[in-house]
């Protein structure tokens, strides 16, 4: 199994460094190894051919210089240009310079003639003002002219931390080699966007103790909850899901059906008395049981492990009070679509009702009505789902192409397997079914809620083009079958 992949704010990426240094590794010999992995990238990607450095006034560019000197000795045509004076380069950055045995060209008047592919290695993470006009021009250049290139940590003109354009620019690379460990930028999709591959080089620096990580199977796998010989339906879990009205009732089915695809043993559809002629000429396998009143409903959930409520719920006073109902009777509360939004107006009771097992998956309008300002308020998606979690005391889920995962704990996973094909009505009602289905077989809520959303992004890429919500849950089992 591969490793779980940390994810290091700008300020930790420092602290590593700063721990490396003060341990006896000197700076510039981080950046010889930064540079070299860089110049291996290179080689180890693209055939033969110039190759155009561009070096900026920091360590980045330190690291660019010392990048061009492996790929010289290595026998490669080496153009090095410099967004300063030489003279302007100070620390580490200055030595690496002074080893650098080749031409130093002005970034005025630059010529691209003759160049296979350029190096950004003009500003770094902690940039924090727009690229100068003379760059941003350079850089339009050598994307007219179809030059792939490879970053240096970033592409310049991306803040590390926020994932956004410092600015209104920053060019595409083909490859981003980064250092340690991935940041913010590289996973977020504002910011991966830009990276292309994302590279990530090891230079000897010492492990932290990262609370946020890439959501990959390495992070939740060895706590899925497989089923073993003396395995019986009712030892994997009681699922329950609550129906909208009449009308509304195909977004609770989604949820069931998705909850028993992937391994929950009982799953029931808790339904309004309008409801039940048509949930009941829809199930088979999933159970149907009917509820006249919030107190109804709190007696039928009882012996669940985990429900659902929210999918086509209805915003309305009855989702208020099944939602206050369910939450005594001890099962584990996955709150989606308008649950949530029937809180909109007092937040503070909804969080006072959650357990921190419970789920919450609000898409990012939803995340606005019950955490008002969070989001427009924070460095990034990641600080405003940590935050959302702690102030809910429950787990959540932030969802969009980037889905951001939260525990009341700090602890978090951005998703980066997200699907385009999930753009679709229904899908989240489907990634609420695969999450409680695994929370009812006894797995955590936060690992239940990366490994759910990680499963639903790759059971829609299994798919592709033209898949409806309908789809994924038949989907799932092959997904499951390559994770076992």
């Amino acid at each position: 199994m591969t490793a779980v992949t940390e994810i290091l704010s700008l300020a930790q990426m420092a602290a590593c460094d700063q721990a490396a240094i003060a341990a006896g590794t000197p700076g510039i010999e981080l950046m010889n190894r930064a540079g070299q992995a860089v110049a291996k990238a290179v080689m180890g990607r693209w055939p033969l051919g110039q190759v155009l450095v561009i070096c900026g006034p920091g360590n980045n560019g330190g690291d660019g210089f010392v990048a061009a000197q492996g790929l010289a000795q290595a026998g490669w045509p080496v153009r090095l240009a410099l967004t300063c004076a030489l003279e302007a380069l100070k620390g580490d950055a200055a030595i690496a310079a002074s080893r650098w045995g080749g031409a130093v060209e002005p970034l005025a008047g630059l010529i691209l003639d003759g160049v296979d592919l350029v190096i950004d290695a003009a500003f770094g993470a902690g940039l924090s003002k727009p690229l100068e006009p003379g760059l941003v021009q350079v850089f339009k250049a050598i994307t007219a002219a179809g030059l792939p290139i490879v970053a240096v940590d970033v592409p310049s003109g991306l803040s590390g931390n926020t994932g956004k354009t410092v600015g209104d620019f920053a060019p595409i690379s083909a490859v981003t080699v980064t250092f340690h460990r991935k940041k913010p930028a590289h996973v977020l999709s504002s910011g991966r966007q830009y990276c292309g591959e994302v590279v990530l080089a090891d230079i000897g620096l010492l492990a932290g103790l990262a609370q946020v990580s890439e959501n990959t199977p390495a992070l939740w796998q060895a706590q899925m909850p497989w089923p073993g010989p003396l395995t019986h339906k009712h030892s994997r879990g009681r699922m329950m899901v609550v129906s909208g009205q009449a009308w509304n009732t195909g977004a609770a089915r989604l949820a069931a059906r998705a909850g028993l695809r992937i391994g929950a043993g009982l799953v029931t559809v808790l339904s309004p008395p309008d409801a039940l002629a048509v949930n009941a000429a829809h199930l088979e396998a999933v159970m149907l049981a009917g509820f006249d009143s919030d107190a109804d409903l709190e007696a039928a959930a009882l012996d669940a492990d985990v429900v659902v409520i929210g999918p086509a719920a209805g915003i309305d006073s009855a989702t208020h009070s099944n939602v206050m109902a369910l939450a005594r009777t001890g099962a584990v509360l996955v709150v989606d679509a308008d649950a949530l939004s029937v809180f909109r107006h007092d937040p503070d009771e909804l969080f006072s009702l959650l357990d921190r097992d419970d789920v919450l998956t609000p898409h990012p309008g939803e995340f606005e009505r019950v955490f008002p300002g969070l989001l427009a308020g924070s460095v990034n998606r990641i600080a405003a789902a940590q935050a959302a979690a702690r102030k809910a005391g429950a787990v959540v889920l932030l969802k969009g192409s980037d889905t951001v995962i939260a525990a009341p704990s700090g602890q978090c996973a951005v998703n980066t397997n997200g699907s385009p094909w999930l753009a679709t009505a229904g899908s989240g009602d489907v990634l609420a079914g695969l999450i409680a289905g695994l929370v009812a077989q006894g797995m955590p809520s936060f690992e239940a809620a990366c490994a759910g959303v990680w499963i639903h992004a790759a059971a829609a890429d299994r798919f592709g083009p033209g898949l409806i919500a309908e789809d994924l849950p038949g989907l799932v089992p092959a997904v499951l079958r390559g994770l076992f």
